[in-house]
């Protein structure tokens, strides 16, 4: 336990440095997190021999795991409280158009890239997935920051995110059972039966309970408000992933059912602290499960799936703002946003290594898509944040070319 509570506190005071570094840089914090994870992983500063202390490293606790897991569910929740349910009903034809048109695109494209790299169905199906989701975590992480969340361009980032973590709830069981049910298709169908009744639980308790989740947080007592909410959140998460739901969409709607009651101010005044703190941890964690060793027998695959799937993510952005009726500027804003990939990938990747435990793939190809994953999620995490905070000449060169080169200096990146 001693050695544990060390591991956090230096965990955490690493944490705190960079962070200060960061904001005295002018720079998003994730990628400094990430790369603090890596560098005191057992990967880079464990394979390290230090005079007197031999070989000294933070490693992957339950406590650390934990808490990326909860960095996720309070990232999506308040993504939930920023996006309601009769905003949600009102923008579904949007909603669905622009996520249909990031799912054919994105999806289509590492299916095509992981044929031709693989020659066979089940590692494509899996790099295809890998390459599509983008990361609902990082990419709330960067709204808020930045501002943008209340800005026009978050809708159809917002949208687009509720639709993917909707699909791949049902592709994460059909994958599941292919890989690792040898194909059932009766498993699959009752896996994907069980996602689709618990979100439709879901959907029903916002929609009619608005009441008792108001007289859950109508008291005066902040600890009761935070202890309550937390409770509910945390409770509907842990029951969706135990039924394989990913727990990122119920933390959404539990969102969704706490921004109609009255109480959306306080509840982000009370559990702001919580969000960014676990947040923090979370990628963390990304860093910290991430061996650069291992990536580099990936480094070829990684490079040219970051190549080919940059551009399909800027393109499907930029035409899920045009579907929202946004102009040039923001709908630009999207296309650089949706480009970071995320904890879904990572996801996906476990899928693979499960695999490869019941036989479906060679150990090699397992690792091998595993690395993939971890340094692909690496690389566009970072890009993808650096493309949010240094968007304005991309905005520009995108405005110049497509609406000429006046530009109206109320829609600048100040916004």
């Amino acid at each position: 336990m001693a050695d544990v509570l060390l591991e956090i506190g230096v965990m955490f005071a690493a944490i705190a440095a960079v962070g200060a570094l960061a904001n005295r840089l002018n720079q998003s914090v994730i990628p400094f997190y990430i790369v603090t994870g890596m560098i005191l992983s057992q990967f880079v500063i464990g394979r390290v021999e230090l005079p007197f202390l031999g070989a000294v490293f933070i490693t992957e606790s339950q406590f650390i795991t934990i808490g990326a897991e909860l960095g996720i569910v309070f990232l999506l929740f308040f993504l939930g409280l920023e996006f309601n349910l009769d905003r949600l009903l009102e923008r579904r034809e949007q909603i669905g158009t622009a996520g249909t048109i990031d799912l054919g695109i994105n999806f289509g494209a590492g299916l095509i890239l992981g044929w031709l790299v693989f020659g066979s169905f089940l590692p494509a199906f899996l790099l295809a997935g890998i390459v599509y989701i983008s990361s609902s975590a990082v990419i709330t992480k960067s709204l808020i920051d930045l501002g943008w969340i209340a800005n026009d361009e978050s809708e159809p980032m917002l949208g687009t995110l509720v639709y993917e973590d909707l699909f791949i709830a049902v592709y994460l069981a059909v994958a599941s059972a292919i890989v690792l049910g040898g194909g059932n298709v009766g498993e699959a169908a009752i896996d994907i039966g069980i996602a689709i009744a618990f979100i439709l639980v879901l959907l029903l308790l916002v929609y009619v309970g608005t009441a008792w989740f108001s007289r859950l947080v109508e008291t005066d007592d902040h600890e009761f408000i935070v202890l309550r909410t937390v409770g509910v959140l945390i409770l509907i998460a842990g029951a969706a992933l135990s039924l394989g739901v990913s727990e990122a969409v119920a933390a959404f709607f539990v969102g969704m059912a706490f921004s109609a009651t009255g109480h959306v101010k306080q509840l982000e005044e009370l559990l702001e602290p919580l969000r960014d703190t676990f947040a923090a941890v979370f990628f963390f964690w990304i860093g910290l499960v991430t061996d650069p060793l291992l990536l580099v027998g990936a480094a070829g695959l990684i490079a040219l799936a970051v190549v080919v799937t940059t551009p399909t993510k800027l393109v499907s952005g930029f035409l899920g703002g045009r579907a929202f009726g946004l102009n040039t500027r923001r709908s630009t804003r999207v296309a650089l946003g949706m480009t970071t990939r995320g904890e879904f990938s990572l996801i996906i990747a476990t899928i693979a290594i499960s695999g490869a435990e019941a036989g479906a793939f060679p150990p090699e190809l397992a690792n091998f898509i595993n690395a993939f994953a971890v340094g692909y999620v690496l690389v566009m995490a970072i890009l993808g944040t650096t493309l949010m905070q240094y968007s304005e000449p991309f905005e520009d060169a995108v405005v110049s070319r497509i609406d000429g080169p006046t530009t109206d200096p109320s829609t600048s990146s100040s916004d």
